[in-house]
């Protein structure tokens, strides 16, 4: 994802003098060529992530279309003020990158998990909030978010799910990635590679899952929410993050205005702690319940379908609880 970031971020910039790249003195294999070839779209601040939302809000009331990035929690919640007070609140042409979603950086500790980056922001007006499932739709929103007007979040994470990159990326209107009327999986983010692969193994045995990669939190895509609820026998939301305030409640909250029940609701995400273990990112989804294993036995619950021996194995979260 963050390749496709750079290269598309790289040919908007040699199409337009406006666009503005600041890092907050991180990742340099990545954004040097950048650097050295827009040397006057470019600028490291240094460790300084709030210093830079306030010169990246300067530079866009002043007419450019500014990029931050940093990785994890790092352009997001440690300057969340300067996002509020002073990106937010002038509709500044402000867009934050995270490279790093969820336990993308799970060997780093709980100071690099990006598990509550999502609802926080979420939170605040105007702001688009963009989690990309497959690099090339981590691409195609870059481009998005360029041309549109005020604050934008993009998350990128480490994983991504293989992508044949066809089909419309729109803002606001998520993807429909594999058809099925038993139940739905929607998606944000790299875990979307989880939910395509337990798909694959509930197809084999008899059960047909619709997924949804559902890029864009906010605006949220109402009408394939509202479809999946009516459409299909049930819904489950699959994200790397804590599981208040961000794709499975968003969700909820489309359904319960419209009114309309679907057959089961699932949130499964990380059940509100923080991870005092580290690891990769694919034992940590393991360790809290968020891989393709844990997504088909919860599938096979709902389902009335005997989950086998994995069941019984099942791992327990830091709080003593089921991770889903």
């Amino acid at each position: 994802m963050r390749d496709a970031f750079m290269e598309t971020l790289t040919a908007l910039a040699a199409r337009d003098e406006n666009i503005f790249f600041i890092t907050a003195d991180l990742g340099f294999g990545v954004v040097e060529p950048f650097a050295k070839r827009f040397p006057k779209q470019f600028l490291n601040v240094g460790v300084a992530e709030q210093n830079m939302t306030g010169v990246a809000t300067g530079l866009a009331l002043e007419g450019r279309t500014v990029f931050t990035y940093s990785i994890g929690n790092f352009p997001t919640l440690r300057c969340l003020e300067q996002i509020r007070n002073d990106a937010c609140y002038h509709n500044a042409n402000v867009k934050i990158v995270a490279s790093g979603g969820g336990f993308s950086y799970g060997a780093l500790g709980m100071s690099h998990h990006a598990t509550e980056d999502l609802g926080v922001l979420r939170a605040l007006p105007g702001v688009t909030i963009v989690a990309p499932g497959t690099a090339w739709e981590a691409g195609k929103a870059t481009a998005a978010l360029a041309a549109e007007q005020g604050v934008g979040y993009l998350r990128l994470d480490k994983t991504a799910a293989a992508d044949s990159a066809g089909g419309i990326f729109s803002l606001g209107k998520a993807r429909r990635l594999r058809e099925g009327g038993d139940l739905t999986l929607l998606c944000a983010g790299g875990i979307l590679a989880e939910a395509l692969a337990a798909a694959g193994e509930l197809k084999d045995n008899g059960i047909d899952c619709r997924v949804l990669s559902v890029h864009t939190l906010k605006p949220l895509d109402v009408s394939e929410v509202i479809g999946a609820a009516v459409e299909t026998g049930g819904m489950i939301t699959v994200e790397e993050g804590n599981i208040y305030g961000g794709l499975g409640s968003a969700v909820a909250e489309v359904c319960m205005e419209a009114g309309v029940k679907p057959g089961f609701f699932k949130r499964m995400a990380i059940n509100d702690v923080y991870s005092s273990i580290v690891g990769s990112q694919g034992f940590l989804r393991s360790r809290y319940s968020l891989d393709s294993e844990a997504i088909v036995r919860e599938v096979f619950k709902h389902a009335g379908i005997a989950a086998g021996p994995a069941e019984t194995d099942k791992v327990r979260t830091d709080s003593g609880e089921a991770g889903v």
